[in-house]
């Protein structure tokens, strides 16, 4: 079909696809959505951050600092398994009823939390809100791209990338107040309201899609891909410490985990619906930034995660106080985040913003490490400001890079794909420094301490931070001192990565920014004749010619 038999067929549509909404939302219920839409990312956000301040008291009442690193870990893990697999059945069977399940789920793991006896029944409902928070996070974004057009679309999706810092502020906040209040349950009933007016704007604001052909389901790349990343993440956890290297137990979760993954990319290649398309790998742009956000995101959640409870068993500041003081990190990467998406839309360069912003992760991480348990807590508190600016700089930057180098019918998958292998270094960075942060502690403790003073410790596994408080001067030091050295060193073995992330993000190749909208279609949206595509659209983006090859390959049909 030519293009302008295409264009003369298609405009009388082109109105309908500039109003607000393009799945039937009207302007008064669209902000009804989007709050809902917030509110469900909100609960996702926080739930990774929320318990940190907390952790050291629940896992004292609990009996179980040795199983500490999984309450972070397992809801962490579940959502990335789960990331993919919601976008790829939003896709196919719309994206209503698949958000309503996922907060559904999510509030029963809340509850089932909120009543744990043990620490077994805590992972256990960490893994049941990972279910459900995987499919909030990226729901929550697709359902935007449906309801509001490219052109306003921007405002929206800032937003939400405002709650992520805003929750990383608020949820160890929040975790820390609900400690020394009502108590560290009340951190998982708190989800319970904010979810029910998710759930109700979800249900009775957002539109349905009749589903007119039958899905086509991954469930091998589901399945393979889910046994892959969880047999990453316990031979990083337990692999030196639970297990020595050599145990027939690493070595066999090895041997899985590798089969898993090249089965995996063997069924990708193969399957007719993808979840996460092996193509996307041929583009250098993708491979370099995946890798390098991957290897950030080891650094700023391993920093995220246990920061909170070194600074209240290490300093003797309460939970709320320890809260206080991630703060300088949220903020400079708040700022940062902000500066350099302005500075991206008025010179359209960009690559240099992940190089600076790695080199400075790598110069934070390596000052950190050598923090010692009696330097000023302002000193610590710059440079996790320092890790914040140099994690502001790198970020965001690195899923626009992937947004650019993609057409328009693959800029979704592509995110997903990204932020699939991005909480995959959230996950290893969590167990990992958790894993070697509990068995470093353990180990020091129990070297140093009296042996009445373990076993009245349980071994470290029952110490809280008012309880090390309280503790005469030379076990009170001891404490401190073996929190110092179990966990601050650890971020030295990380300078690497963050050094390696500068070299990956060199190779980049920058590409010119669209300097116009895009058409927000897909090729069967353009089949059907929803949109009017303008020649001077179709000239200025990066992979225009797969555009007009979904125009033509519709045009045959």
């Amino acid at each position: 079909m030519k293009k302008e038999s295409l264009q003369a067929q298609q405009r009388p549509a082109a109105s309908a696809s500039s109003q607000p909404g393009q799945h039937g939302h009207s302007h008064g219920n669209l902000l009804l959505v989007f709050v809902a839409l917030m509110m469900a990312m909100l609960l996702a956000a926080l739930n990774q951050t929320i318990l940190a301040t907390a952790l050291p008291t629940i896992v004292g009442e609990l009996n179980g600092a040795n199983l500490m690193l999984w309450v972070i870990t397992a809801y962490i893990l579940a959502a990335t398994i789960m990331m993919p697999i919601y976008g790829k059945l939003g896709d196919q069977i719309g994206r209503k009823y698949l958000l309503v399940g996922a907060i559904i789920v999510f509030l029963i793991g809340s509850v089932i939390g909120a009543l744990a006896p043990d620490m077994g029944w805590l992972i256990v409902s960490r893994v049941v809100q990972g279910l459900g928070g995987g499919g909030l996070m990226i729901l929550s974004q697709a359902i935007i791209a449906d309801v509001v057009p490219a052109r306003e679309r921007g405002k929206y999706m800032g937003a939400m990338g405002g709650v992520f810092a805003f929750s990383s502020v608020v949820g160890p906040l929040l975790g820390g107040w609900f400690t020394e209040g009502p108590g560290w349950r009340w951190a998982f009933w708190f989800n319970l309201p904010v979810g029910a007016l998710a759930l109700i704007g979800a249900l009775f604001f957002l539109k349905s899609r009749p589903v007119t052909v039958r899905p086509k389901l991954d469930f091998w790349g589901m399945l393979l891909m889910a046994a892959a990343t969880t047999g990453l993440v316990l031979v990083s956890s337990w692999g030196g410490s639970t297990y020595a290297w050599s145990d027939p137990m690493i070595i066999g979760l090895i041997a899985a985990t590798v089969l898993t993954a090249v089965g995996f990319v063997l069924v990708e290649r193969k399957t007719a619906e993808p979840i996460i398309p092996m193509s996307m790998f041929r583009d250098r742009n993708f491979i370099m930034t995946t890798i390098a956000g991957l290897f950030v995101s080891v650094a700023m959640f391993g920093a995220l995660g246990y920061m909170p409870t070194y600074f209240q068993m290490a300093t003797g500041v309460s939970a709320t106080a320890a809260g206080l003081l991630m703060i300088p990190m949220m903020a400079a990467l708040l700022a940062s985040s902000m500066i350099s998406g302005v500075l991206v839309s008025k010179t359209g360069r960009y690559k240099w913003m992940p190089v600076v912003g790695s080199a400075i992760v790598a110069v934070a991480l390596l000052l950190m490490s050598f923090v010692h348990a009696d330097t000023g807590i302002w000193v610590l508190c710059v440079y996790l400001g320092l890790l914040g600016l140099g994690l502001g700089l790198n970020m965001q930057i690195l899923v626009l890079i992937v947004q650019n180098s993609f057409p328009l019918r693959q800029v979704g998958t592509a995110t997903a794909a990204n932020n699939f292998f991005r909480q995959i270094g959230a996950t290893l960075g969590s167990a990992v420094v958790g894993s070697l942060f509990a068995h470093r502690l353990v180990d020091l403790l129990t070297d140093r301490l009296p042996s009445a003073a373990v076993a009245a410790t349980g071994g470290g596994n029952s110490l809280t931070p008012d309880m090390v408080e309280h503790l005469p001067a030379p076990v009170h030091d001891v404490i401190v001192a073996s929190y110092n050295e179990a966990l601050m060193p650890l971020f030295l073995y990380m300078v690497p990565l963050a050094l390696a992330a500068t070299v990956l993000c060199l190779f980049v190749v920058e590409k010119p920014l669209a300097t116009t909208l895009e058409p927000d279609v897909m090729p069967e949206a353009i089949s059907e004749g929803n949109v009017m595509i303008t020649a001077e659209t179709e000239g200025n983006h990066p992979a225009n010619t797969d555009l007009r090859g979904a125009e033509a390959e519709a045009g045959r049909r």
